[in-house]
């Protein structure tokens, strides 16, 4: 599944599941964009420890189009085109209908949804570029015929345990899902396939924060594998939905969970 001399854009590659994905598709030869939102030292690290000569970190708030464009132009500036697009930039707050303000509902949805959502547009199709022979605006598509994007979901989508608490995360990746299966049809006449990824129980920074000891033991206890899933097992999903052996899979979620959900809940 060689990517050597393909561009990779990737969101929340500071730390995490991104961070993991990041090191990954280096390893298998990609070039990378590391983008990050507040932490450029962690971002730099990842950089560092691909070799600047492959890699550049950009900051950019996902949830505002502006700052979207930018990151793409730049992606641009220094690696030509954009080859496998991976949104791993997200945000959890855990709250019930009764407790989740508008802010907090808006903010989820401008980074979780809106940010992914944009972001595939201004790199599939109009980002504008200032062309300094004519100073006019030009349009140009980056991502060419064969390229892939891959948009992280959940594996909370499918699981019928799932608390009152998740419910604006869940409901934001949903609308991740389901963007997922509607967008591959629409960019499929471009060649891009897309696909979306849907972890379980993973050992990040977001998801531990939250987590008692006696839930991460029940969550082990419940996986087939004794275990909970490490950002490297999703990052290798993800790789292999960016590499040309996934040329006929679009529009697909998969959930990568090691056997502790599918579809119609906990097996």
């Amino acid at each position: 599944m060689s990517l050597i001399g393909k561009v990779a854009l990737i969101t929340g590659a500071s730390k995490g599941i991104g961070r993991a994905t990041a090191l990954r598709l280096a390893k298998d030869g990609a070039n990378v964009v590391v983008g990050y939102n507040s932490n450029p030292e962690a971002a730099n690290e990842v950089v560092n420890q691909i070799g600047t000569d492959k890699a550049i970190a950009i900051q950019a708030d996902v949830g505002d189009v502006g700052e979207i464009t930018s990151l793409v132009e730049q992606t641009i500036q220094r690696f030509g085109r954009i080859d496998l697009l991976v949104p791993c930039a997200g945000i959890m707050t855990l709250t019930t209908l009764e407790q989740t303000t508008e802010e907090a509902y808006d903010k989820m949805f401008a980074v979780n949804v809106k940010g992914p959502f944009f972001l595939c547009q201004v790199s599939s199709f109009n980002c504008s570029l200032l062309n300094k022979a004519n100073q006019k605006q030009k349009a140009v598509p980056h991502m060419g015929p064969g390229s892939h994007i891959v948009l992280l979901s959940t594996t909370l989508c499918a699981t019928s345990t799932v608390t009152p608490g998740y419910l604006p995360y869940v409901t934001s990746k949903g609308a991740v899902e389901q963007m997922t299966r509607v967008l591959s049809k629409d960019v499929a006449r471009k060649g891009i396939s897309v696909n979306c990824v849907a972890p379980g129980p993973t050992a990040t920074d977001l998801f531990m924060r939250d987590q008692s000891e006696q839930t991460l033991n029940f969550l082990k206890n419940a996986n087939p594998h004794g275990r909970i899933g490490e950002t490297g097992d999703i990052a290798d999903s993800i790789a292999f939905l960016c590499s040309s052996d996934s040329r006929w899979v679009t529009g697909q979620t998969i959930r990568v969970n090691g056997g502790l959900a599918y579809d119609g809940g906990y097996d």
